[in-house]
């Protein structure tokens, strides 16, 4: 189960000039490296949440991508792409050491996770996609029928506010505050790792690959879809979905279904976050993955 851990080290490594700051949990061969959500978010939140695999034998390694938390924070919107980020993991892999890893990429970072298994499957021993997608156009269409429930005023209220670029105004954040807790952290208070997270969000990556919120898709992501690709994925891969997800079940199983060695888990009782919305539940999945699987 999770909880807040010191880490064992935290260590800077050099990305194109470039200051990223990274976090290690526990020792040894077996390394489950996590690519967090966002984009723009700092690690805490994903971090805080798999750091207690060291309780199973487990070296945990995290970092702050570069825009977020205590790594560098450039402004140069060019910067933000996600091919820039996969060189930047396997820079903070080769830099550490790494080897072979168990590779979890959560929300983004299970974009990021997508992209680096295609481009350096030698690196793989499983990979762990959490609450992810792998077809965005596909995503928007589900995230559509999210807002519907909200209802048909509300839905014409959202869409006038986003086209005339007023997405501060307090009903249109009203509507999102509503969604959030539906579908991002299903919890009433929030995890402090979580809001730590939150607090420190950097816009920039996130408008730019994203768009201004969890529900609107504009960004230079908008258009993205691996699904084709993904047969070429060949290791272990465990998909873990709440039932209640912004990045849904039917995501997930799209992924399920074009990756040739995939097992999916559906957790009925949360969103985005099962780890912190049905830890009881979600770690013995985990776990289990990794001890049966784990081996490659």
């Amino acid at each position: 189960m999770w909880r807040e851990i010191e880490p064992d080290e935290r260590r800077d490594v050099e990305v194109d000039g470039y200051k990223i700051v990274t976090y290690s949990f526990g020792s040894g061969d077996d390394v489950v490296f996590c690519l967090n959500g966002g984009p723009g978010l700092p690690c805490d939140y994903l971090r805080d949440s798999h750091s207690c695999l060291i309780d199973h034998g487990y070296r945990v390694v995290a970092f702050d991508q570069l825009g977020t938390g205590s790594s560098d924070r450039p402004t140069d919107r060019s910067l933000w792409t996600v091919e820039r980020y996969v060189k930047e993991v396997e820079a903070v892999r080769q830099a550490l050491g790494l080897g072979k890893v168990h590779l979890v990429g959560q929300s983004w970072g299970g974009w990021l996770s997508i992209e680096y298994a295609l481009t350096h499957p030698e690196a793989l021993r499983t990979l762990i996609l959490e609450n992810t997608a792998a077809d965005i156009p596909h995503l928007i269409g589900e995230l559509e029928r999210l807002r519907a429930s909200l209802g048909s005023e509300t839905v014409a209220m959202m869409q006038r506010h986003e086209a005339e670029g007023t997405l501060d105004h307090p009903e249109y954040q009203a509507a999102i505050t509503i969604l959030n807790y539906r579908h991002v952290c299903r919890l009433d208070v929030w995890p402090a790792p979580v809001r730590r997270s939150l607090d420190d969000w950097n816009m920039g990556p996130y408008e730019t690959m994203q768009g201004p919120n969890e529900f609107l898709y504009v960004g230079n992501m908008s258009a993205w879809n691996r699904i084709p690709d993904m047969h070429r994925i060949t290791v272990p891969t465990l998909i873990t979905v709440g039932q209640h997800d912004e990045l849904t079940p039917a995501c997930a199983a799209k992924m399920k279904h074009a990756l040739p060695d995939a097992e999916l888990k559906v957790f009925p009782n949360s969103s985005h976050m099962p780890f912190y919305e049905e830890p009881e539940a979600f770690y013995p999945v985990l776990v289990d993955f990794l001890k049966r699987r784990g081996n490659g």
